[in-house]
């Protein structure tokens, strides 16, 4: 892989021309909007320190106090709105101006909007009522109502500040996933395209496609409880991502003759009919039992975890995961195989390993749209604005400008 003379991308397989269909990769909506949110958070951050400023100047207690009145005396109004005005229930029109003063007289003169409930009071202290009375009483109470209301107001303010942290967390977690794309872009678009990636690729491709072979054989040749046996012990090393294997399903082949059939007769006979099983092991119940449950298990299990994969990880990672290769591929695969888990080794100690390296995972991650964006400044740009909205959003949730 390289460049042409014209500084095009040169790649087996792909086109130097650009793709005319291509475009610069805009940031993402939960990129874009980061000054709304940090505004949005401002603004609800003043919003509850007012509220909390119009609580403090009465104490939160005597407010309760105002605002458990004006329940009260609203909830007397629309339950007497009928039966005590007009011509209604006498009765009725007694209990509500005697229940309607207790209210109002319970409450000590120095309670704020005082003059509000008197006025409420007085509204409806005649001798016959009118819904023009009760209304008077309403509009008489609309002040003290927007007492009590502060009580409410700092609730939903509060709310409101949580809602705005959360959704600028997000934010923030969305950025986090954003530069660290573009981090990643930039790195890889500013590999060297003339390294020679061919220097890492015979070894370790080499080894990859040899230990496949190796393996297939072994899972298609050997007993099965052989195969599992070697997968649990390569599932208990930290660089050799095998799943161990179901311990029913190793129990029961270790004790059954089914055992020493490879793992392909084991998946044909999942298949068979009880009396066609019958044929070929001794017990089919439990045959069909402990193996049939697995059979994805032993269908998915192949060489993948024992490769090293294209492109390679780091040095430091493949020198420790070729210790465990070369110990754990000697117990199935011939000594050219072990030979080749032995030369990762040297391949990893290359002296310009982390410039192949990113040479290799540039050509296989990086389409020749993404290569420009790098090459044009685009990436870099989009990597700046990026931070900076992060930048403010973090501000903003420290309290900040």
């Amino acid at each position: 892989m390289g460049r042409n003379a014209d500084g095009a991308t040169d790649r087996a397989g792909d086109t130097a021309e650009p793709d005319a269909h291509a475009s610069p990769d805009p940031l993402p909506d939960a990129d874009g909007d980061a000054a709304r949110l940090a505004a949005a958070l401002r603004e609800a951050r003043d919003r509850r320190a007012d509220a909390e400023r119009a609580v403090a100047e009465h104490g939160e207690a005597t407010l309760a106090t105002v605002g458990d009145a004006v329940d009260r005396l609203d909830r007397l109004l629309e339950r007497y709105a009928d039966s005590a005005t007009g011509t209604g229930d006498f009765q009725a029109y007694v209990e509500f101006q005697g229940e309607f003063a207790s209210v109002v007289e319970d409450l000590d003169e120095d309670v704020p909007g005082h003059e509000a409930f008197e006025r409420a009071n007085e509204a409806v202290d005649g001798r016959r009522l009118s819904e023009s009375d009760f209304e008077r009483a309403r509009e008489a109470l609309a002040p003290v109502r927007d007492l009590a209301g502060r009580l409410d107001e700092r609730e939903a303010a509060t709310n409101a500040v949580h809602e705005a942290e959360r959704d600028a967390q997000r934010r923030v977690g969305a950025l986090d996933d954003r530069i660290d794309e573009l981090e990643r872009l930039v790195e890889l678009g500013e590999a060297d395209l003339d390294a020679p990636v061919d220097d890492l690729r015979e070894p370790v491709v080499g080894y990859d496609d040899a230990v496949r072979d190796a393996f297939a054989e072994f899972r298609r040749e050997a007993p099965a409880r052989a195969v599992l046996s070697f997968v649990a012990e390569a599932a208990d090393t930290p660089f050799v991502d095998y799943t161990a294997p179901p311990p029913e399903l190793v129990e029961f082949l270790a004790e059954t003759p089914a055992g020493d059939e490879p793992i392909t007769d084991l998946l044909a006979y999942a298949d068979y009919s009880a009396s066609k099983l019958d044929h070929y092991v001794d017990d089919p119940g439990t045959f069909t039992a402990r193996v049939r449950p697995h059979r994805t298990y032993l269908e998915r299990l192949s060489a993948d975890p024992l490769t090293v994969g294209w492109p390679p990880p780091s040095a430091e990672t493949l020198r420790f995961q070729r210790e465990e290769l070369v110990s754990l591929v000697a117990k199935f695969a011939d000594e050219d195989v072990v030979a080749r888990a032995r030369a990762l080794r040297d391949a990893a100690d290359h002296p310009e390993y982390e410039r192949l390296r990113r040479a290799a995972a540039a050509e296989a991650e990086l389409s020749d749209a993404e290569f420009e964006r790098v090459a044009a400044g685009a990436a870099a740009e989009e990597l700046a604005a990026a931070r900076a909205r992060r930048a403010a959003l973090s501000a903003a949730l420290d309290g900040g400008e």
